[in-house]
């Protein structure tokens, strides 16, 4: 069964268009390794340039939100270096276009302020992205934030389409977050 168990996985995945994907526990230094892998993919695939950095980026940007924000974390000693963060990351192709799929288990009081940034750089238009993105690179940043908050619109900027994403509650206290965005 074990066999057969792992190669049904594989050809579903190989159904679905998926030509790369990662579950499990992620670092700084697995994303580089990550990354890595999947430009070589894209580049013996002979992806265009533009094509191939706009996945290449949107997959870091994915990668990093589950390392600074999923709820499924190790650490050791408290410090940022020695934390591992579990999450899903996939990349595939679909109709022509690549897509690439996150998903992770966050705090259920962070989902639904996450849900209206979402939701509402879902409705902007390709000008309205960048003039929020803008607005967002004049704002102070949060001392309190893991990063700049502009990996959303980063991904959203990117993207050929607007951002797909959703969310599962699993419990009092945890939800599953997931976003796909194709290139």
């Amino acid at each position: 069964m074990l066999a057969v168990d792992h190669y049904r996985m594989k050809a579903d995945n190989h159904q679905h268009g998926i030509i790369f994907s990662f579950n499990g526990f992620i670092s700084e230094s697995i994303l580089f390794a990550l990354g890595d892998a999947l430009k070589k993919k894209l580049s013996m695939e002979e992806t265009d340039l533009r094509t191939m950095k706009r996945v290449f980026s949107v997959f870091v940007e994915q990668a990093q939100n589950i390392i600074r924000y999923s709820a499924e974390t190790l650490a050791k000693d408290d410090q940022e270096i020695n934390r591992l963060s579990s999450g899903l990351l996939t990349v595939g192709s679909e109709g022509g276009r690549f897509f690439v799929v996150c998903g992770n288990v966050m705090a259920r009081e962070k989902a639904h302020p996450l849900q209206e940034r979402l939701e509402k750089i879902q409705k902007l238009d390709a000008a309205g992205i960048k003039a929020y993105y803008m607005e967002h690179m004049k704002a102070p940043v949060d001392a309190s934030a893991k990063g700049a908050n502009l990996g959303l619109i980063e991904i959203a900027r990117r993207s050929s389409e607007p951002i797909q994403f959703d969310f599962l509650e699993l419990d009092a206290s945890t939800t599953f977050y997931c976003m796909k965005a194709f290139i």
